[in-house]
């Protein structure tokens, strides 16, 4: 009698199937669609508060960026770089 087979240990080149995350694929076009609301709607601020909230919204969306990351090195470098520029944005670029 032979003892029955074990599975063989994964090569790395397997894939583990792939899942359908709905609450992603719905949240990433409401919040473009809110991020863009957003920003037409501070056309409506005078100045200079309009570049100083359009500044805080970017560095927001860096910082949120960055948090979300979790590890990934370049979503953080992107939010990293989203941070600097929405402080610039506010304080020296106009």
């Amino acid at each position: 009698m032979r003892a029955p087979k074990r599975p063989r240990p994964s090569r790395g080149g397997e894939r583990p199937p792939v899942q359908l995350d709905l609450r992603r694929m719905v949240l990433g076009p409401v919040g473009l669609a809110i991020g863009f609301a957003l920003y037409a709607a501070t056309g409506r601020v005078p100045q200079p508060w309009q570049d100083v909230l359009i500044g805080a919204m970017f560095a927001l969306l860096g910082i949120s960026a960055f948090v979300y990351a979790r590890g990934e090195r370049w979503i953080q470098g992107l939010g990293g770089v989203l941070i600097v520029y929405g402080l610039l944005r506010a304080t020296v670029l106009h």
